[in-house]
Formats: C-alpha cells, sequence, structure tokens
C-alpha cells in the first residue's frame, strides 16, 4: 500500500475518532456521564455500536480520551504562559492565575462536565498522571530559569515544582475549587499564588 493510500486511510480514522469525541461530550455534557451509553453515542452519529467500537474499545475509553483532549488544553495553556518573555515569577503566577481561570470556565460551567471530570480523577487514570508530570516538568523549567536568574532560592527545581504544583492544588482540582468557590474563609487564588511564588524566594 503507498504512503499516500495510508495517509488518506489515516486522515479517515483521525475523522471518525473526532466525530465520535465530539458527540459523546455533547451528550456527556447535556445528560452527564453516568446517563450516557455507547449505544446513544452510535444514535447520535446515526452508526451502529460496532462500528463504535471499531474505534473504542468501551465507553471508557472514549472518556479517556475526551479527558486527555481536555488536559491538553490546559497543558497548551501553560506551555504558552512558560515560553513567554517575562520573569520567572510572572510566568508562575500567570500560570497559577490561568490554570484556576480555565478549571472555573471549562470544568465547573456545566455540573456535567464536572461529573465527567470527577470520575476520572476518582479512577486515577494514566491520563491524569501523565498531565501531572508534564506540569511539573514545566514548572521545573521556569523555576530552574528564576535561579539561574538569581530570582528563586537555590532548591531542587523539580522538588520546587512538586511542591509549588501541590500547594495550588485548590486553583485546578475542580471538586476542591467548586467547594471552595462559595467559601468565604479561604485563601484568594491571588492570595495563594502570591503565597507560594514567595516560598520560591531567597
Amino acid at each position: 500500500m503507498s504512503d499516500l493510500a495510508d495517509n488518506a486511510i489515516d486522515a479517515a480514522r483521525q475523522e471518525n475518532v473526532a466525530r465520535i469525541l465530539e458527540a459523546a461530550e455533547r451528550l456527556f455534557r447535556h445528560y452527564g456521564y453516568a446517563k450516557t451509553n455507547v449505544a446513544d453515542i452510535a444514535r447520535e452519529l446515526d452508526m451502529s455500536p460496532a462500528n463504535i467500537y471499531r474505534f473504542f474499545a468501551s465507553k471508557t475509553e472514549i472518556h479517556q480520551a475526551l479527558c486527555s483532549r481536555m488536559l491538553g488544553a490546559s497543558y497548551q495553556q501553560a506551555l504558552e504562559i512558560a515560553r513567554l518573555p517575562l520573569s520567572a515569577s510572572e510566568r508562575l503566577r500567570r500560570y497559577g492565575l490561568g490554570q484556576h481561570k480555565l478549571t472555573v470556565e471549562t470544568m465547573l460551567d456545566e455540573q456535567k462536565v464536572h461529573e465527567m471530570v470527577v470520575v476520572a480523577i476518582e479512577r486515577d487514570w494514566h491520563v491524569i498522571e501523565k498531565h501531572i508530570s508534564r506540569l511539573d516538568d514545566l514548572l521545573a523549567g521556569i523555576i530552574r530559569e528564576g535561579i539561574e536568574a538569581g530570582e528563586f532560592a537555590d532548591v531542587d527545581p523539580a522538588v520546587a515544582a512538586r511542591c509549588f504544583g501541590a500547594s495550588l492544588v485548590t486553583l485546578c482540582h475542580p471538586q476542591i475549587v467548586a467547594q471552595c468557590l462559595a467559601k468565604e474563609n479561604r485563601a484568594t487564588p491571588d492570595e495563594l499564588v502570591e503565597f507560594a511564588i514567595r516560598a520560591l524566594k531567597k
């Protein structure tokens, strides 16, 4: 088979995968993850469930792919911030506040989306772990540059990144964010980010 034919097959597969994910996300948002099954997704696309199973082995696999896509948007935002020609402190500030804003806008805006994210976190999927590791690596790079510029104390960037990320968990964990939004006795996002950045300084 020629490369051209292979590329055409790959493109057709990617198009079908994208259509399935878009239909699944629409249904998950509207009816909720628990109330949606593969047959519903197939009906939405006017195809048979067997055709869905050609691309995904189960509803869980579809859900994992959706979560990976959502987390990919979060990582892309963080990557763009990490590349800005700004001080390390300012990039960390924008990272923390940006992650919080993204969580509120994309994961809490609709209760059905919140449910989908919560299920993924509770099941401890590898896509969540991979996302956390990628963010930690990105933060370590920013912190390393801050150390080299004399902005931060001379510490292990990897350890500092994990601690920085953990200290901001209330800004990006959807369940905790949802709970804290209605509480008046919680640190604000700005207060928490500033506190975490000060901890890195000399």
